[in-house]
């Protein structure tokens, strides 16, 4: 099983410069008072429309994201690959509105899977259901019982079709494509169109993978359900795996609009959900496609302990791990150099349109318990290491 503390491999693909630069922005967004100052001062100046576009793309931008086009795309790609680690374009632009602009994401969407098809170091695709549609319409639709009017009817119909033209083209390029979770007050309408569109294309093999967040207490017992639906039919049932964001947004609406938390009362729940979940799947893997979303060691190594128990070898495509670009280098990389399958979710589109996503990617190093206090830990011994093993890094 490969160790998570080689520094030497989780940074073989930075120079000297790329570490201490890193390294200077862990040390900045570890410091809470400096994301949440910085945050509102992007905000604001983004409202102000002041020119800020050059210092973000220089900083954050430069970390978690792997530039505004595809094709600005094509280094980082070309960089990942060449140790071993697959891409996954992630389109993160959001807040469009407007058919002209939802049908803009679509399109953007497809060309990724086009991307991806001529290039198999970019093993899957991803969208969100929020991309595609108002968050309002979403919201009704999730509500089972709530009637939708006439126009409200043709718009979800539009959405669907949006998702339909996006797992066809998928399909048609044989390039899987995840549809990310979302928040809990419109996962049940994401979920029916997912399991829909599941039966349609996959039966013969994982091309549409829903997404599960074990965070939410109700999902062992729900992948399970799903399982029996698709041994039923039968079709494959792909599925990317995480233990979701957000607890507090999540629960403070619960209590806002009085209804039960959807949450786990707390994180150890989430792990041993978590656990039981990745073992479920990977003792079921004749059904099962699994992404394993995660940044956790210890999850990691039991995906890793799972495959040696049920003798799944490391290559088998069926199986794969992803962690997000500018983060968990220590895993990503050792997974890959062991021969492992594993992804980086590269997010990408104009600088000033991806600022929600990478304030959210500052925040979350910052609320995330240890977070960035791991990563910056291994950049302090790989540079140390440097010191006292010099070789030159390009």
């Amino acid at each position: 099983m490969p160790s998570f503390d080689n520094t030497e491999i989780a940074f073989k693909g930075k120079s000297d410069r790329d570490l201490l630069w890193s390294y200077r922005l862990f040390r900045l967004i570890g410091k809470p008072w400096f994301v949440s100052t910085g945050s509102m001062l992007t905000k604001v100046a983004m409202v102000l429309h002041l020119p800020i576009k050059g210092l973000i793309k220089k900083t954050i931008f430069r970390q978690f994201c792997g530039g505004e086009t595809i094709s600005e795309c094509n280094k980082r790609i070309t960089d990942l690959s060449a140790y071993g680690i697959g891409t996954i374009l992630d389109y993160s632009v959001e807040g469009k509105i407007g058919e002209e602009g939802l049908n803009q994401t679509r399109d953007e969407i497809i060309a990724t899977i086009k991307r991806a098809k001529e290039d198999k170091s970019i093993p899957f695709t991803v969208f969100k259901s929020t991309g595609l549609a108002r968050m309002e319409l979403l919201e009704k639709v999730n509500c089972s019982k709530t009637a939708l009017t006439e126009e409200e009817e043709t718009e979800f119909d539009r959405f669907f079709d949006r998702v339909d033209s996006i797992c066809k083209a998928a399909c048609e390029a044989d390039v899987p494509v995840f549809i990310d979770a979302e928040d809990s007050w419109i996962q049940d309408g994401i979920d029916r169109i997912a399991e829909i569109m599941m039966r349609q294309y996959n039966r013969k093999k994982a091309i549409v993978f829903t997404t599960v967040q074990m965070y939410r207490h109700d999902r062992l017992a729900f992948l399970k359900d799903q399982y029996y639906l698709a041994i039923e039919e039968p079709y494959f049932l792909g599925v990317k795996l995480v233990r979701g964001a957000y607890m507090e947004k999540e629960r403070e609406r619960a209590k806002e609009k009085g209804y039960p938390s959807p949450i786990q009362k707390d994180k150890s729940s989430t792990d041993v959900d978590f656990n039981l979940a990745l073992d479920f799947m990977m003792g079921h893997l004749d059904t099962f496609y699994v992404c394993c979303g995660t940044h956790n060691e210890e999850s990691t190594a039991y995906l890793l302990s799972l495959m040696n128990k049920y003798k799944i070898d490391r290559a088998d495509k069926r199986v794969f791990a992803a962690q997000l670009l500018g983060m968990s280098d220590h895993i990503t990389y050792n997974l890959a150099h062991n021969g492992y399958n594993v992804a980086k979710y590269v997010p990408y589109g104009p600088v000033k349109e991806v600022i929600p996503y990478l304030l959210r990617r500052a925040q979350e190093n910052t609320s995330v318990a240890g977070q960035t206090g791991r990563e910056l830990n291994l950049i302090i011994q790989e540079k140390e290491r440097r010191r006292l093993y010099p070789v030159k890094y390009a």
